[in-house]
């Protein structure tokens, strides 16, 4: 059961799915509110602010990416998106507008219930070293001119704050706190979204992606994080 009672969102226009996993929520502790379109779900997203919105890309009107990109404007909360299709470009532009995670049309709802479970317990710190999470750094991380605030949740290049999505956020202060680390997707995975996440591991290349569109970054000439062929993820010491 989750520690704490937290409120999820769950947003799909075939309204007997949506119920179907809302009880499926409730039944493991979660307070779940519904929507069946894209307007009450930015609506419903604003007004009880849900920590975790489960959001179908195929939405009449509005759709899932547009409803995506409005709630990043005012909420942090993470957002799982469903895709009827295993089609790759529907993975990246839900991920390119600020999702967390994907799943595909049908699924398990019993799936469903134990990502979420697991994006909610995240861990925010990584000790590659023990493979344990330990406390938030009281302090801020500094490498050059990148400032990673784990406790404030706030990044900074050349002190110019930059808006980051928590998934983005937790991936950089991973590296950050272990700068002479090079990470596998999985270890980033198990610091990350936790060791009970399973699914596509390449879904850490495109976080990383959109770490280093913000951050301003070339992979090709890393000034923060590097490529390490074969391995996997680092910064750059």
């Amino acid at each position: 059961m989750v520690a704490q009672r937290s409120r999820v969102l769950v947003v799909d226009d075939e309204q007997p799915l949506a119920r179907v996993i809302g009880s499926y929520l409730e039944a493991d502790g979660f307070d779940v509110d519904l929507a069946f379109d894209g307007n009450n779900a930015i609506s419903s997203a604003r007004d009880h602010q849900p920590d975790l919105v489960v959001l179908d890309i195929m939405l009449p009107g509005i759709d899932g990416v547009e409803v995506c990109r409005k709630i990043r404007t005012f909420s942090d909360c993470y957002i799982i998106m469903l895709t009827a299709r295993d089609e790759e470009v529907d993975k990246i532009i839900g991920l390119s507008v600020g999702a967390d995670d994907y799943l595909v049309k049908p699924f398990s709802p019993r799936e469903l219930v134990a990502r979420a479970r697991a994006m909610l317990r995240r861990p925010r710190t990584f000790d590659s070293h023990t493979n344990s999470h330990p406390e938030t750094p009281s302090q801020p991380l500094r490498i050059g001119s990148l400032t990673v605030d784990s406790l404030a949740r706030r990044v900074q290049v050349n002190d110019f704050d930059l808006d980051l999505t928590r998934t983005e956020f937790d991936l950089l202060a991973v590296m950050c706190a272990n700068p002479r680390q090079v990470f596998s997707r999985r270890q980033l995975i198990d610091a990350v979204w936790g060791p009970d996440w399973f699914g596509d591991e390449h879904l850490v290349d495109v976080h990383v992606g959109h770490v280093r569109r913000k951050l301003g970054d070339d992979a090709a000439e890393p000034k923060w994080i590097r490529t390490v062929r074969g391995v996997g993820y680092g910064m750059v010491a």
